[in-house]
């Protein structure tokens, strides 16, 4: 979907991931994360993918409502909230929804999560919508944040008639697979050699 701004999935410019093929299938294995639960994904994508904007509002006002969350979408300057910044970040983030339950888990969604990273870390923040907002996030945020990310996400799964050991196979792979994606956003912010 590249009508949004800034979104670069697939987009051939983007330099490759340094995650190797092997490193990131042994990822894979210390997660358990395999292909039963990319099918629930998919199952999930079907039963979220009408209300992504009732996810956004959820996440958002959990993040709205932490002022040390808030402040890496304010500005640096005033601490006041960038609101452009905040929608432009929101269309993202329902796509990235979107792509969570849809991913092929290939060379280009490896490359992806690179760029998402360092667009969390002071290698890249602020760059993508050209903002003056807190110019990096710690990696404990970035990290922390896979909880309310995926506790918050079950209700939704829920919401469709699925039956509970469904729900409980869609809400683990929902979990995995935000908890794979917050590591390899996290490589930037670590030393050669130490990811």
């Amino acid at each position: 979907m590249t009508s949004i701004p800034g979104y670069r999935l697939n987009d051939p410019t983007l330099a490759a991931s340094p995650v190797s093929g092997q490193e990131f299938a042994d990822l894979k294995v210390s997660l358990l994360f395999d292909d039963d639960d990319i099918a629930a994904l998919r199952q999930a994508g079907t039963i979220v993918g009408d209300q992504i904007e009732a996810i956004l509002d959820v996440w958002y006002g959990f993040v709205g409502g932490t002022p040390h969350l808030l402040r890496y979408f304010s500005d640096a300057r005033t601490g006041e909230p960038i609101g452009l910044y905040l929608a432009a970040v929101r269309k993202r983030f329902g796509q990235w929804i979107l792509d969570t339950c849809r991913a092929e888990f290939d060379g280009a969604w490896l490359a992806w999560q690179e760029e998402i990273g360092r667009r969390h870390h002071r290698s890249g923040k602020n760059r993508t919508d050209g903002v003056n907002a807190t110019a990096h996030i710690p990696m404990r945020h970035l990290l922390a944040l896979v909880i309310p990310i995926s506790v918050t996400m079950r209700p939704f799964l829920a919401k469709k008639g699925a039956s509970p050991a469904e729900v409980d196979k869609m809400h683990a792979a929902w979990t995995k697979a935000v908890l794979l994606q917050a590591i390899l956003w996290s490589r930037p912010y670590a030393k050669e050699g130490d990811f």
